[in-house]
């Protein structure tokens, strides 16, 4: 374009020096002819568009926008069409509270009210893609800068609206997935109006006021506490069941002992027993009794 605007000056210069009366005016159509042919080369080279691979271009003519989309590749197009270019592969534009961790610089978290009036911190990524076939409308209607008038707001105005719905240890824990999934139908309703998809949406993190948090983990510490309680208890109760069997056992034993044995039944195992230590090689003499007492056993040891 640059070259088809310096070339027509070119020509205009070389007709004003045309009808010039003295020598000068023999340049003139030298001039003119140099004019020519960097309009020429001018044209051509505007004629052909290279879009880059994952963008879009569309075409503006003396501020009207084209609706034909040019894609990725070599586009042939008029020579003094301006194209601009719109990326439609994913964006990701977070809010973090972390500095130098979101798409703008500082403290970007969104502060929102629970349903019980309590302050949460919100970190959120947003992941979407301009539609190529809306990148017309959304240069006629919204410009290049969608990320500051459509991705932001509808991103901070949805969880505001939504966040109201919950309370805030509800956001932080049982509702979370839930609170998730009516934020993305929000924006991707808003989104889809706009010619952006909205691809995914991830709440990066959820931060609770000091007093609720605190609660919390005092709840959480409870509640572990009273859990090992339960396992101790159920340990003395293991416990003292395997002392019941116990003693049961030698109950049992000595009630088996007290009723079952005969005194001809122990005289038996008395001279049983007599015997093995008569063989015994370390017996030297055994004084027997009248049968009723305990044997004597004299030894060299």
């Amino acid at each position: 374009m640059f070259l088809i605007v310096l070339g027509v000056l070119i020509v205009i210069v070389g007709f004003a020096v045309s009808k010039q009366d003295n020598q000068v005016a023999a340049y003139g159509n030298i001039v003119k002819i140099v004019g020519v042919l960097m309009v020429v080369i001018g044209g051509l080279t505007s004629m052909f568009k290279v879009v880059d691979a994952g963008e879009v271009g569309v075409k503006t003519i003396f501020g009207k926008v084209d609706n034909d989309v040019l894609y990725s590749g070599l586009n042939v197009i008029n020579p003094i069409a301006v194209v601009t270019p719109f990326d439609v592969k994913t964006q990701n534009y977070t809010m973090s509270g972390v500095t130098d961790e979101g798409s703008k610089a500082g403290d970007d978290a969104l502060r929102v009210l629970s349903a019980d009036g309590l302050e949460v911190v919100i970190d959120l990524s947003v992941l979407f893609r301009v539609k190529g076939s809306s990148a017309p409308m959304i240069l006629k209607n919204i410009g290049t800068d969608y990320l500051a008038k459509i991705v932001r707001p509808i991103a901070r105005t949805a969880i505001r609206d939504n966040a109201v719905a919950y309370d805030a240890v509800a956001l932080y824990s049982s509702k979370r997935d839930e609170f998730q999934s009516r934020i993305f139908s929000t924006i991707e309703k808003a989104f889809n109006s706009r010619g952006l998809e909205l691809q995914s949406l991830l709440i990066r993190n959820i931060t609770l006021p000091a007093s609720v948090k605190a609660s919390i983990e005092s709840k959480i510490n409870a509640e572990q506490d009273a859990q090992k309680m339960t396992f101790v208890l159920q340990k003395e109760r293991q416990e003292a069941e395997r002392k019941r069997v116990e003693a049961q056992g030698i109950a049992d034993y000595q009630k088996i002992l007290s009723t079952g044995l005969s005194d001809k039944q122990l005289q038996y195992e008395a001279i049983l027993t007599q015997r093995e230590i008569a063989t015994s090689p370390n017996t030297k003499i055994i004084i027997m009794g009248n049968g009723k007492g305990t044997p004597i056993i004299l030894g060299d040891k």
